[in-house]
């Protein structure tokens, strides 16, 4: 397992995703269920970092376009999701979007509410290799029915992997950030300042010259 050799080695390993439906508690129990070692707290999410960006700017209420591990994260903040007097629109993965929702949400960023998206990616590949409408395809339908751009605040922004650096307690020259898309993971690695590593198991097939990446991790093994 090339994780546990490099935290062998005297590696620090964290772990951070675009997903908004995904709590850290939930991730670290799914990885180390793969037999990937991961603690919660080496876990961050975009979730996460929106309920942080929310309190920090003051927004005790928000229009929700997301899903329910979504809500409970902006509410252990004391951010409460509600259809009643939001101070924001927030948007991430949702697989129950419906017409009503897009509407409310397109109607309030109209009526001058700030638009916060997690993230735009596209699609999400599944293990069979087919290809999910990801957050990006809910952030656009609402961009072009409000007339106003969101505000990413996830990957490629290089917010999450600045959040990982320093609680790993290194300098981001010394960090490899590790993904398999080139628009978000490779994006976010090289605008915080990182190495990165791409890795062929995702939406990216092919390497570009003078990127390093491999078909698998092991290939970080190497990077030492």
């Amino acid at each position: 397992m090339v994780v546990t050799e490099l935290l062998r080695a005297g590696k620090s390993v964290r772990y951070f995703t675009n997903n908004s439906a995904a709590r850290p508690i939930q991730v670290s129990a799914f990885l180390n269920h793969l037999g990937v070692p991961c603690k919660q707290d080496w876990v961050f999410t975009t979730g996460v970092l929106a309920a942080d960006q929310c309190s920090e700017r003051g927004y005790e209420r928000v229009l929700l376009v997301g899903e329910e591990a979504f809500a409970q994260t902006l509410r252990d903040k004391g951010i409460e999701p509600t259809n009643e007097r939001p101070d924001a629109v927030v948007v991430g993965i949702c697989r129950t979007i419906s017409y009503e929702l897009l509407d409310r949400a397109s109607a309030a960023i109209r009526d001058g509410l700030p638009f916060l998206a997690t993230n735009r990616d596209a699609t999400y590949p599944l293990e069979s290799g087919r290809l999910q409408p990801g957050a990006g395809a809910i952030v656009a339908a609402i961009e072009v029915a409000s007339g106003m751009e969101p505000e990413v605040l996830g990957k490629p922004n290089p917010a999450l992997a600045r959040l990982a650096i320093e609680s790993a307690g290194t300098e981001a020259d010394q960090t490899v950030v590790v993904g398999d898309r080139l628009d978000t993971d490779i994006a976010c690695g090289q605008a915080a300042g990182c190495q990165t590593y791409l890795v062929l198991t995702g939406v990216e097939t092919q390497l570009d010259a003078g990127q390093a990446g491999g078909p698998d991790l092991r290939g970080l093994l190497s990077l030492q």
